[in-house]
């Protein structure tokens, strides 16, 4: 992993998703870029009756620079380390952010996308607002979605959440994962949360040659898995977050499969609790 793109628009939860990133660059030997989206006053809804000069646009582009190179001296001052330091590079792109992030990924050859949550309530509200969900959606890469509660530690272990519809392609999941696992030494934990129905040994039998695929193909020792007992989804990751030293849970985001359902499940389902850790998305197109 070369190169690691971070969008900020300056919230706090920006920032401390930044702090978040520079930490993973460090341990990945990564460089980073730091970009910000600045939407013209012309691409605002019903901004189009108004005459916005050249000049207040430039002048928005500016104090997004300026705002920029403060993080990045920011960052630089903090780390006090005498080992590995990533190089940071940063630049304001006028546009909507998914499209961005898409065209820099693309142009920079970015080997993940990792941004903070959009509200002080975790990724609960950052799912459900629009804006959010189109980055989930849109993002063409691994996108790592980092809440204020994340800490700042080594990344030790990655649990990779399954329901097991598309063994397959979440093997596919799994092997992409594990060349960023082995760059920070980590275990991959497959996870599957059983609703405790009917046909547990037909789940196990799953998991059970999962495992045997990956064992045999992945050259990776250090890939286990577990099964959470629990009658909703959402709960069971929240425990497996909060007991079993999870550093960050990955999911594959595709159409009609669980993390699907999450997203677009009712505002009352507080997802913020499930991903008090980054939360790793990736999608079928991602790989």
């Amino acid at each position: 992993m070369d190169t690691i793109l971070v969008p900020v628009d300056f919230s706090a939860n920006a920032g401390h998703a930044a702090e978040y990133a520079y930490y993973l660059a460090k341990q990945l030997k990564a460089d980073m870029v730091l970009c910000n989206a600045v939407l013209a006053p012309s691409q605002i809804p019903q901004a189009g009756v108004i005459v916005w000069p050249i000049e207040e646009y430039n002048t928005l582009l500016e104090g997004s620079n300026d705002e920029l190179t403060f993080l990045k001296q920011k960052l630089e001052k903090a780390d006090t380390s005498t080992d590995f330091r990533p190089e940071i590079s940063f630049l304001s792109e006028a546009g909507y952010l998914p499209d961005v992030v898409n065209g820099l990924a693309k142009d920079m050859q970015v080997d993940m996308t990792v941004m903070g949550t959009h509200c002080a309530g975790g990724l609960s509200t950052f799912i459900f607002g629009n804006h959010s969900r189109k980055m989930i959606d849109a993002t063409t890469g691994p996108l790592m979605i980092v809440p204020q509660t994340a800490l700042l530690q080594p990344v030790r272990k990655i649990a990779f959440a399954t329901d097991l519809t598309k063994i397959a392609d979440d093997e596919e999941a799994v092997f992409a994962l594990i060349p960023f696992a082995r760059a920070l030494n980590a275990e991959i934990l497959i996870t599957y949360v059983y609703n405790g129905g009917d046909g547990f040994g037909g789940f196990q039998d799953q998991i059970d040659q999962f495992m045997t695929v990956l064992s045999n193909k992945a050259n990776y020792p250090k890939i286990y898995y577990r099964i959470v007992t629990d009658s909703n989804t959402e709960a069971g990751l929240d425990w497996l977050c909060h007991h079993g030293q999870i550093d960050i849970l990955a999911v594959v985001h595709r159409q009609h499969n669980f993390f699907d359902n999450l997203i677009k499940g009712s505002h009352t389902k507080k997802l913020s609790e499930v991903v008090e850790i980054p939360l790793l998305v990736l999608s079928e197109t991602r790989r």
